[in-house]
């Protein structure tokens, strides 16, 4: 039988996965594919780290490492659902959920004080923000809106805010001392080994990161965050707010850029309560600001009664003097300063962007807000699109373009693979890359305590990769393919060297292929976009996540409904589902009221495909079928409306599942192509139909009740298929096929 390796996620797409894989599993089996899981969760990532401490019925294998080493194989077939890109808090709370499981787990080391908490630490590290993506995506990246989810836009829209040309809303970002001003970048010319180091203004040296090789063509780039720079850039950024009468919002990706952004977040909570600090520093010594707001509360929860009266009215003073700070959530008094993993910058601008520029305050109100986002390097893209609304109104869905993107990412290129190399400095000096081969200093940076360096790197296969992709795309689709570089920046303009020398050796006649600055591109392409016409955005790995998330936002509603396709560069397939950003709230509705409401259509398509790669892969017949007969049945399913609402009482995912595998089925029996499986899945779809009834009842039961799932991180297996599958009828039906 062939294997379609299938991802145990977190949260709400785990909890769909529970309902959906059993109809998956069933239908394709007919086909002579087998469907197995690999559990790339939080937790089962922690625990898998630490089998020595574990009893031999609570280890379980790294499926991630396992997953890894089959994305080099060329005919692995991999469906990916998202997953936790754990932030500091997230990891602690999972940590703490797991021992009070049983699980003899080890506290995380903050300060680790001995070897034992540095090796402990490092364990925990590697689960650590994005820990899944670099170690999968030994591809580069094909995404885009499916046509029948496009169409269904068109006829369905979305709601869009109101743009007016006097909105307050801008963006701030820093014009030096940050990552982009600072950059340095060359390209490797011989294979070699480099290593990086810190030399003290005294002349000691201390190791960053031992040797390691680099290929010939690499392009490797180093820079620095100077803190002085960023807490000056706060201070202003905050004063401004106030003037002007506008919300202060951070924008941040704690959760992938696991060593920079938590730091440059607690920069910005210790400068908003920057009075409290001052006056109550010795008292909050054993806070970490790192990890938000919540967390100094819950510190100073533990602070005697005296004390911590003076310091929750010192923060209430705080914040009544300063700006008013954005809300994540009103009702509950949660502010965009609370946790670092609560506002994810590619999705909370969009958002921010499709309500008119408009976010909540504290009453509950929208208001206009200036979005802080520290480093300058991607920042434009969103003043850009801030720009074109005030000048041209909001977009509208039944009319606009589509922007699908081609994403530099294969073998962890670029910044979302920095963090084995990325610091925060302990002494003031210089950082050094060095040969190893000649002793040469090949970048260099002047450095004080507190800044945080990083090194990142992109192989040349991968580009080469990459640029074959676009051209691929542009040829198959004739609409313009812009590379989204800046010349005027240090790593864009390597890049854009190899892009030229390969473009050169390419047929691209006929093809549109221009080279722009993110500015410039974004209005290029929104322009293109109000007037209907379709762009594809070529981007490097950051940019593929903040626009994959930005176009889909305004286009469709949302970006779980895209089409994710990774050709992987050995010849097998990793097909991903969409976003993951709202499944925390999925989760605490579906826990408090019985609904959720997660859409599975990113897995509906994503099934589509990996179906089809089977089939032209293995010759699998069956399979190719199986797949019409499935995107026949999610266009059914999109034109009937058939995805979760969002209230109780409403068709939830588990409804929406039925229906699937229903139109499913109904396409099999009646297709004419394979006489053997339309005779199986005939009396499977008239017994779907004849029981829709009875099913949705007994789906829909669960609705105002709450939902005991034994675990957020980890779910009780028992519990989470008793919510996640009440319909004995629909079980059985399935169990049948």
């Amino acid at each position: 039988m062939s294997t379609i390796y299938y991802t145990k996620t977190d949260e709400a797409p785990a909890l769909a996965t529970q309902s959906f894989l059993p109809i998956v599993q069933a239908f394709v089996k007919n086909a002579g594919i087998e469907v197995v899981t690999k559990d790339i969760s939080l937790a089962g990532r922690i625990i898998a780290q630490f089998p020595e401490r574990l009893k031999e019925n609570q280890r379980i294998s790294d499926d991630l490492a396992v997953l890894g080493t089959l994305a080099t194989k060329p005919d692995t077939n991999i469906i990916k659902l998202p997953n936790i890109s754990a932030s500091m808090p997230q990891l602690k709370e999972a940590i703490a959920e797991l021992q009070s499981m049983g699980y003899a787990l080890p506290n995380y080391p903050d300060q680790p004080a001995n070897d034992l908490e540095k090796e402990i630490k490092a364990r925990y590290d590697k689960v650590k923000g994005s820990a899944v993506n670099p170690v999968l995506r030994e591809g580069n990246s094909d995404r885009r809106a499916p046509k029948a989810v496009k169409n269904y836009a068109k006829k369905n829209p979305h709601k869009m805010g109101a743009w007016s040309a006097d909105s307050k809303t801008s963006v701030l970002t820093m014009s030096i001392g940050d990552f982009k001003s600072n950059e340095r970048s060359i390209s490797i010319e011989k294979p070699t080994q480099i290593s990086i180091r810190l030399v003290d203004k005294q002349g000691q040296k201390h190791p960053l990161k031992p040797a390691f090789s680099l290929l010939a063509g690499e392009i490797i780039d180093a820079s620095v965050m100077e803190i002085s720079a960023l807490s000056k850039f706060l201070t202003e950024s905050i004063a401004q707010c106030k003037k002007e009468g506008v919300l202060f919002s951070l924008h941040m990706k704690a959760t992938m850029m696991k060593v920079s952004d938590p730091i440059i977040f607690g920069v910005a909570v210790q400068t908003y309560f920057s009075e409290v600090f001052a006056q109550y520093g010795d008292l909050l010594k054993g806070a970490q600001p790192n990890d938000g707001l919540a967390s100094i509360l819950s510190y100073i929860d533990g602070l005697e009664d005296q004390q911590k009266e003076e310091l929750l009215k010192a923060i209430n003073q705080t914040i009544a003097n300063g700006p008013d700070i954005a809300m994540v959530n009103s009702s509950q008094g949660i502010t965009n300063l609370h946790v670092p993993s609560d506002v994810i910058i590619d999705a909370s601008m969009p958002a921010m962007i499709r309500n008119g520029g408009k976010m909540w305050d504290k009453n509950n109100r929208e208001r206009d807000t200036i979005a802080v986002i520290p480093d300058s390097s991607y920042a434009s893209i969103y003043q850009a699109t801030i720009d074109f609304c005030k000048a041209h109104g909001a977009f509208d869905p039944t009319t606009m373009g589509t922007v699908p993107n081609v994403g530099l990412m294969a073998q962890k290129a670029e910044e979302y693979a920095s963090h084995n190399k990325e610091f925060q400095i302990e002494h003031a000096g210089t950082v050094e890359v060095i040969d190893e081969n000649t002793s040469e200093v090949l970048l260099s940076h002047s450095v004080e305590k507190g800044d945080i360096w990083r090194m990142c790197q992109v192989k040349e296969a991968p580009i080469l990769d990459w640029v074959q992709l676009a051209v691929a795309r542009a040829r198959a689709t004739m609409v313009p393919a812009v590379f989204w570089l800046d010349k005027a920046r240090a790593h864009d303009a390597q890049v854009i060297k190899k892009v030229e020398k390969y473009l050169a050796t390419m047929d691209i006649k006929g093809l549109e292929l221009p080279i722009m600055d993110p500015y410039s591109a974004t209005i290029y392409t929104l322009e293109r976009l109000k007037q209907g016409k379709d762009t594809i955005s070529v981007s490097g790995n950051v940019l593929r996540d903040y626009l994959t998330d930005l176009f889909p936002i305004l286009e469709v509603g949302t970006s779980a409904k895209m089409l994710s396709i990774v050709p992987l560069m050995q010849g097998g397939g990793l097909f991903e589902t969409g976003a993951g950003g709202s499944a925390p709230k999925h989760v605490e509705q579906f826990v408090e009221q019985g609904h959720l409401r997660w859409d599975s259509l990113g897995e509906f398509m994503a099934l589509v495909v990996s179906l089809e790669y089977e089939a032209e892969k293995n010759n699998n017949k069956k399979a190719a079928i199986l797949a019409e007969a499935l995107d026949k049945a999610t266009e059914k399913f999109l034109d009937l409306d058939k995805s979760p609402g969002r209230e109780p009482g409403e068709l939830d995912n588990r409804g929406s599942h039925y229906y699937i595998a229903q139109y499913w089925s109904e396409a099999l029996s009646v297709q004419d192509k394979d006489e053997e499986l339309s005779t199986h899945f005939k009396p499977i779809a008239q017994q779907l139909i004849q029981s829709e009834k009875k099913i949705l009842n007994e789906l829909t039961a669960t609705a105002h009740h709450k939902q005991d799932l034994g675990g957020y991180y980890k779910p009780d297996a028992k519990k989470l298929d008793a919510a996640l599958r009440p319909s004995q009828l629909l079980n059985e039906i399935i169990a049948s096929i």
